[in-house]
């Protein structure tokens, strides 16, 4: 285990730590919302390279929107307009994207350096707080964001958070993957399954409408694993919402199953290196994000230059918009409850 200062904004340090297990996987956090930068795992030759997108410095983090590898809050997704009633009140929360609020707002969890809590060759804990009223949430939220590499090649991501007064949340982990490697093309030719049988339709503004819908003949079916870009070309059909012109993919999905046991949520392989990813959860549902709005304009690590599709997102999550719609799973923690979000990343090769 290694801890370095990654930066400074001002006089505050940034801190990276690097977890091993003993088959050689590696991750590199930084203190700069509890963030991961780097996950080397091997490919079936057992060659090793970075399966998440990233950048080399602080400063490319804190200049760009992208959320890579970050830990996003208080409440990831959407929320039209930023407005949501609780207890008979409206409650405004800050704009960020156009007119609606995007993953905590301007100020997000994501532009935290949160307080390195723990640090051992294969742990790391991160830790936090969002004051009452900071953008425009109720209550103070204490957090944390533990990250443990194993030596069965899994990475377990834990968020847990309390608060002083009733409040949403959805904090959520989001890295970007390639299995193929950060910087090496696109990847529409990765073959993903999704243990989800329903989807939440999003409109022309990537907001949640409130329905669910079955994925049944529809882009969204990848109960049996297929090629991510393979349907592309059907979006329009459904009313994807901006991204029906071919642009991929940026919507939740309902993943079978109830409660908050973990369960099978995802699995990703890449044909060419062999690599295998697996997803297991205690969410309801999972933003699938293919990077539409990435583009050649965006320098990775190491000079590798990214493209639009260079990675995939697996946001683990309550389900966008759910302040707004009843309906939806609760997204309300109360005082006293603790939040807990759980994910644990299985990596493997084929035989």
């Amino acid at each position: 285990m290694a801890v370095e200062e990654f930066g400074r904004i001002g006089h505050e340090p940034v801190h990276a730590v690097t977890l091993a297990n003993a088959h050689g996987l590696t991750a590199r956090l930084i203190s700069y919302g509890a963030r991961l930068t780097e996950l080397h795992v091997p490919d079936r030759e057992g060659r090793l390279d970075d399966v998440v997108l990233g950048f080399d410095t602080l400063d490319e983090y804190r200049a760009t929107t992208t959320y890579f590898g970050a830990t996003c809050g208080r409440y990831a997704n959407r929320i039209r307009r930023g407005r949501f009633t609780l207890d008979g009140e409206e409650v405004q929360l800050d704009t960020n994207e156009g007119a609606n609020h995007l993953h905590g707002g301007h100020e997000g969890f994501d532009r935290k350096i949160w307080t390195l809590d723990e640090a051992t060759d294969r742990r790391a804990s991160f830790r936090t707080t969002s004051e009452d009223g900071e953008m425009g949430y109720p209550g103070r939220l204490d957090v944390t964001a533990t990250y443990e590499l194993t030596d069965e090649n899994q990475l377990l991501i834990t968020m847990t958070a309390t608060t002083s007064r009733v409040t949403p949340l959805n904090v959520v982990h989001h890295s970007y993957f390639n299995l193929a490697g950060q910087g090496s093309g696109n990847v529409l030719g990765q073959e993903m399954r999704l243990a989800a049988p329903f989807y939440t339709p999003v409109d022309g503004e990537l907001l949640a409408t409130g329905e669910i819908r079955s994925v049944a003949g529809t882009p969204f079916d990848f109960t049996s694993a297929k090629p991510i870009g393979q349907d592309f070309a059907g979006l329009g059909s459904v009313g994807s919402g901006v991204f029906e012109a071919g642009g991929g993919y940026d919507h939740n999905w309902v993943l079978a199953g109830a409660g908050q046991t973990l369960r099978d949520c995802a699995e990703i392989r890449d044909p060419v290196s062999g690599r295998r990813m697996t997803l297991f959860t205690d969410q309801p549902g999972v933003q699938v994000y293919t990077g539409g709005y990435l583009d050649d304009s965006i320098m990775g690590k190491r000079g590798r230059q990214l493209c639009q599709f260079a990675g995939f997102t697996l946001e683990t999550q309550r389900f966008p918009g759910s302040p707004n719609h009843a309906h939806f799973p609760n997204s309300l923690l109360h005082p006293g409850e603790t939040y807990l979000h759980r994910m644990i990343l299985g990596f493997g090769t084929d035989a």
